[in-house]
């Protein structure tokens, strides 16, 4: 009895399923598709990038070309690269992120920027970093000042529960979780810097339901019909909890500045003035107290 033999093709090899995934992602905003398509594939495979590219002609199992293909499903959906690797760089950290917090943003890091030149390496400064989310910013102030006490403070205790896993990953002993809204929990006159990256986007603004925007927490960006309530919040307890001169440095949308100027002076902060971020926008906000 005569028969066909099965198709037995071969596994695809590294080449071929990078090549044909960074086609694949070609027209997704802001993205990299060959690099995209190397993490991905390092995501699904456990290898490094270096066998990647040491090895183009390696072929790939079957259970890592499955999970290599579902990882790609969900990038082709517009799911953004931290979310479906579970970490992001911050500063000059490699941390944990999901989905009930923001994906922390290079021009976040000009926050930290600004507080380690407020002051010397050895000083002992009490520090608050409000939304902390994943915590980004009080990880990397804890990491090059540890003389110094930051207090994580976040109302989501899903997200306290990621930046708690990026502490104990990161051996910082030195930073402090607080489950609360903004400064509510924080005594008067006991904080020499307070930090924020708070919600900004005005509740009815498109982007929200674009892009990266639309898998990340809205109350983690949305904050009023022109996106100030949050930090106006902050702004009007600052006075209380920060020491005399202490400063506050937040956050704000490239064409919030001078709302936000006005706002810290009506309510009683001295010397508002804006810095820039990388791309030349006016990006953070920061005001003494009295």
């Amino acid at each position: 009895m005569s028969g066909t033999a099965p198709d037995a093709r071969p596994a695809p090899t590294v080449r071929e399923v990078l090549s044909a995934a960074t086609g694949n992602l070609q027209g997704l905003p802001d993205g990299s598709p060959r690099l995209e398509a190397e993490l991905l594939l390092m995501e699904a495979t456990g290898w490094p990038r270096t066998r990647l590219i040491a090895w183009p002609e390696q072929r790939l199992e079957p259970a890592s070309l499955v999970a290599f293909e579902s990882l790609l499903a969900r990038r082709r959906a517009g799911e953004p690269m931290a979310y479906i690797r579970g970490r992001q760089a911050f500063w000059t950290l490699d941390l944990r992120v999901t989905p009930d917090t923001l994906i922390p943003r290079p021009e976040t890091e000009l926050l930290v920027e600004i507080a380690l030149t407020q002051s010397e390496a050895g000083s002992r400064w009490r520090v608050a970093d409000l939304g902390t989310g994943s915590g980004a910013i009080a990880a990397a102030l804890a990491h090059e000042r540890p003389r110094w006490l930051v207090i994580a403070v976040e109302r989501s205790a899903s997200a306290l529960a990621v930046a708690r896993a990026n502490f104990t990953e990161l051996r910082l002993s030195n930073c402090m979780l607080i489950r609360g809204d903004w400064l509510t929990p924080l005594a008067p006159r006991s904080l020499d810097l307070i930090l924020a990256n708070p919600p900004y986007v005005p509740a009815g603004d498109p982007h929200l339901t674009r892009g990266d925007l639309s898998f990340e927490p809205r109350e983690a960006l949305a904050a009023g019909a022109q996106g100030l309530d949050a930090i106006r919040s902050i702004a009007r307890e600052a006075g209380r909890c920060l020491r005399p001169g202490g400063l506050l440095a937040v956050e704000h949308g490239f064409d919030q500045a001078p709302a936000v100027r006005r706002l810290f002076a009506e309510l009683g902060l001295l010397e508002p003035q804006t810095r820039r971020d990388m791309a030349g926008q006016e990006r953070v906000t920061l005001a003494r107290a009295n």
